[in-house]
């Protein structure tokens, strides 16, 4: 990414960190560099998600700034690249669930990006918000989110059978979780001690 692309993200504050990474609130004007990263081939497949009109998604985002239920993040490297998006979707505050997301941009996969930003959404989830449980669902084929999500302390729980349709085949989606107990349990440096 050259000097100029990076400014806008260098500019905007940081409000959560991880090994290596920082998170930002997700805006608007993200819309076109996440519709890229929804567009690749292999992003589509793992998420089973369309990418849509580029129209389609600033309207979502835009709804999802008013929505009290979810936090979306760009994820930046220290120089303010932007290489992710990373969200804690459906909070359930009384509950205490919530859902992890991640898209990693495609030429930022298999850095440990993955792991460290979804440790410091774990961080998040827990140090500072009232969660007791965060989830996650991916392909039951997708070894890549399987591995990445259990390096970061998730538990592979259960199978959601024929649960997502993608290119005219159904695929089963693996459920996994991390409760805020295994969360207590992991050796590592919290985000706040970074």
């Amino acid at each position: 990414m050259n000097e100029d692309a990076a400014e806008p993200y260098t500019e905007r504050a940081r409000c959560w960190r991880g090994r290596g990474i920082d998170f930002i609130p997700l805006e608007t004007e993200d819309a076109e560099m996440v519709q890229h990263w929804r567009s690749d081939p292999v992003a589509a497949h793992e998420t089973g998600v369309w990418p849509g009109s580029l129209y389609a998604l600033r309207e979502r985002i835009e709804r999802h700034l008013d929505d009290d239920t979810r936090d979306d993040f760009l994820v930046l490297l220290p120089d303010g690249t932007p290489i992710g998006l990373v969200a804690l979707h459906d909070q359930q505050l009384a509950e205490g669930t919530a859902e992890a997301v991640l898209m990693l941009a495609p030429e930022h996969r298999g850095n440990g990006y993955g792991v460290a930003a979804l440790d410091a959404l774990v961080d998040l989830a827990f140090g500072e918000l009232p969660l007791h449980r965060v989830e996650a669902f991916t392909h039951t084929d997708n070894a890549a989110a399987l591995s990445v999500l259990a390096a970061a302390g998730f538990v592979r729980e259960g199978v959601r059978r024929s649960s997502c349709l993608h290119r005219g085949r159904r695929y089963d989606n693996a459920v996994l979780s991390l409760i805020r107990q295994e969360w207590d349990a992991l050796e590592r440096p919290r985000s706040w001690e970074l």
